[in-house]
């Protein structure tokens, strides 16, 4: 009987000429320097290895060849395994010409469905949070708090997924005068933030591949670090002296506004005949809840009329008395009749929405979760498939073009030009889907698999930051007159907010730091993916929600809590950059975070307690899944097939495979351990 131990490792001669260092590759050293060895014998480092335990003898004897480092942050080599253009015969080019054709045409209709899924969500969001975010407008005393009124922008924009309907809430208001346009600016700041998680959230679905997703992750956080350091330096100096609002109004006053012809709608052509056929919305719900339209609290979001016609009507009221005449112009008596006109609209219902959710009879949050379940779905669906599709096209020499044409820069002395035409392309493009979500959404997941550099992807992220301004003023300039020349200044504002965050942190390629900060995010997320969940939650929802929570309590609950927790980050973050750059400066004890709990300075505990919880529900669901079939016994007790052995194998494993595979799997964990 076989005892279950593991295989001895094979002894060595000269143990002293091998190296062990915390490393997984066997690198030969070409230093010239000369050790010697407990015996006195001159041995050259030249011909010292290093050599690490390894799990089996097949790694002893394999030889493997010196391989360099790589920079996870290096573009990846697409390689192509297929067949070269120039050995195909002619039937095989003109296959390889219409599969190239069909993929192509293949990767369009991914990209409108990933286009309309983002719509759908969009409203999806809409229906679930849409009222609740026009309440969040009603308190007047709370939007009077910058801070407040910052954390409101990310609160709505995030709920409904559109930075369009934040804006339109915010004009209706700031026309209806329960808001001033200067109060509006912060809020304007918070939708810019909140229009960032969009991409954030598509980023999550690249999380199967480590690099992949730490490429992806900073490619969409790059968008959020530009918009957080952009309002913590713009915001203050803004309230202290108001250069947005003076800036904006004297444009506004400049010239002479006439109310035009609509903005042009150019990528919503094709997609709108498609999710007009899901979901119709009436946006102007939203809006009048906003302004304190109590029977709008009662209307549903979903749109059951596309065409109606209101008709004022004026009729004969007979009335009790002169007194209640609509006018005394207006008012008529004869005998004992007394009578006067009123005006009352009769609305005539033409033609009915033609969606799957036309008259249905289902809240308006069962309807939205609905949509959002089926978006999701569908987004992800798409963009894995995109991701694969793209894999599979881009190699070899159209890889090579693609990733030359988009990462080159021009030659000196004009490479500094290069990024400021990124930016001219991103607005472009973000002018014709007219939406920053979907243009930025879309470069994620190629910035992922490494066609788009993170130092390419941060320009194109701020010209669509400057495309979506321009969008926003084009509809601005269509409003009615009464609105015309609030939505303008808004627009501006949004418009010249976005110039300086890219004045500040764009030109000097020292102060990019949103690119240092999202790589810095990316490996930390790539290797504890679960902090990505952490990260999108804390920075979209629990901290606008415990700021919203802190301003509506007062100013000063808002300033006793958040002042020190602020001081305190300030400290931690300076300690940090010192102990980076120049630790002699510190105390010895501060050099490092050695002297605090691991828990407090590393996430390796944290992620150990998720990756254990994680592990219990995973053997929880087994479990369910086990008592299912343990109901059929004779299939539970089928022998496995005998695994040949072959002669690398090593018995005892092979043994103790046959004999208990749990086990086994144990053994594996403990043998890796104990190799590292």
């Amino acid at each position: 009987m076989l005892c279950k131990s593991m295989a001895p490792w094979p002894e060595l001669k000269d143990t002293n000429k091998y190296i062990e260092e915390p490393c997984s590759k066997q690198k030969q050293v070409m230093t010239e320097k000369e050790e010697k060895n407990p015996k006195g014998e001159q041995v050259s480092s030249r011909n010292q290895i290093e050599l690490l335990p390894a799990y089996s003898t097949v790694a002893l004897t394999t030889d493997q060849e010196p391989e360099d480092e790589v920079d996870p942050w290096d573009m990846p080599m697409l390689q192509n395994s297929g067949v070269r253009w120039s050995e195909l015969d002619r039937k095989g080019k003109v296959l390889c010409v219409l599969k190239s054709i069909g993929k192509f045409i293949l990767l369009l209709g991914l990209l409108y469905f990933f286009v309309c899924s983002l719509d759908v969500l969009s409203s999806a969001f809409q229906l679930v949070g849409g009222k609740a975010a026009g309440d969040i407008f009603k308190d007047g005393s709370v939007l009077s708090n910058p801070v407040a009124g910052l954390v409101i922008g990310v609160l709505v924009t995030v709920m409904v997924q559109s930075s369009s309907t934040s804006s339109s809430i915010i004009v209706s208001m700031v026309a209806s005068s329960l808001l001033t346009v200067e109060r509006a600016i912060p809020i304007i700041m918070g939708a810019n933030i909140g229009t960032s998680v969009t991409n954030t959230i598509v980023a999550l679905m690249q999380a199967g591949d480590r690099n992949e997703f730490r490429r992806a992750f900073a490619g969409a956080t790059v968008h959020d670090f530009f918009n957080w350091l952009s309002v913590f330096v713009l915001l203050p100096i803004e309230e202290a002296s108001g250069y947005l609002f003076r800036l904006t109004n004297a444009t506004v006053e400049t010239f002479h506004l006439e109310s035009g012809e609509s903005a042009p709608e150019l990528l919503k052509v094709i997609t709108d005949p498609f999710t007009k056929l899901i979901i119709q919305l009436d946006k102007s719900v939203i809006s009048a809840v906003a302004t304190g339209d109590e029977s709008a609290s009662n209307k549903s979001l979903v749109k059951t009329w596309c065409e109606k016609k209101t008709h004022l009507i004026t009729e004969n009221y007979t009335v009790p008395s002169p007194e209640n005449c609509t006018s005394p112009d207006l008012c008529w008596t004869a005998g004992n009749l007394t009578w006067t006109l009123k005006n009352y609209s009769n609305t005539e219902y033409i033609k009915k929405c033609n969606h799957i959710f036309a008259g249905t009879s289902l809240s308006d949050s069962a309807v939205g979760l609905i949509l959002l379940a089926l978006s999701l779905l569908v987004l992800c669906t798409c963009l894995i498939l995109i991701v694969k599709l793209l894999n599979s096209v881009l190699k070899g020499q159209v890889a090579s073009v693609i990733k030359k044409t988009l990462n080159t820069d021009f030659p000196f002395p004009f490479s500094w030009l290069t990024g400021y035409l990124a930016m001219i392309v991103g607005a472009g493009m973000t002018f014709i889907v007219q939406s920053s979500s979907v243009f930025t959404s879309a470069i994620t997941p190629l910035v992922g698999i490494g066609v788009i550099s993170i130092e390419r992807a941060y320009p194109l992220t701020l010209g669509s930051n400057i495309g979506t301004t321009t969008t926003a003023i084009l509809a601005a300039l269509a409003s009615p007159g009464s609105t015309l020349k609030y939505s303008l200044q808004i627009a501006l504002c949004h418009f010249f907010f976005n110039i300086s965050g890219i004045i500040l942190w764009y030109p000097i390629p020292f102060m990019r730091l949103p690119i240092r900060l999202a790589k810095g995010l990316g490996n930390i997320t790539a290797k504890y993916r679960w902090f990505a969940i952490f990260y999108l939650l804390t920075c979209f929802l629990l901290i606008p929600l415990a700021v919203f929570g802190l301003s509506v309590a007062g100013w000063p609950y808002l300033v006793g809590v958040s002042a020190p927790i602020l001081a305190f980050l300030v400290v931690l973050v300076t300690i940090n950059i010192l102990q980076t750059k120049w630790p002699h400066v510190l105390p010895q004890k501060l050099q490092n975070w050695g002297f605090l709990p691991i828990w407090m300075s590393s996430l390796q505990p944290w992620d150990n307690v998720i990756t254990s919880l994680a592990s219990t529900c995973g053997r929880y669901c087994c479990c369910c899944c086990r008592c299912c079939q343990d109901k059929n016994p004779d299939q539970s007790m089928k022998e496995k097939p005998t695994k040949a052995m072959k002669g690398h194998d090593n018995p005892v494993s092979l043994a103790d495979e046959e004999n208990d595979l749990s086990a086994v799997k144990t053994k594996q964990i403990d043998l890796s351990i104990t190799a590292l």
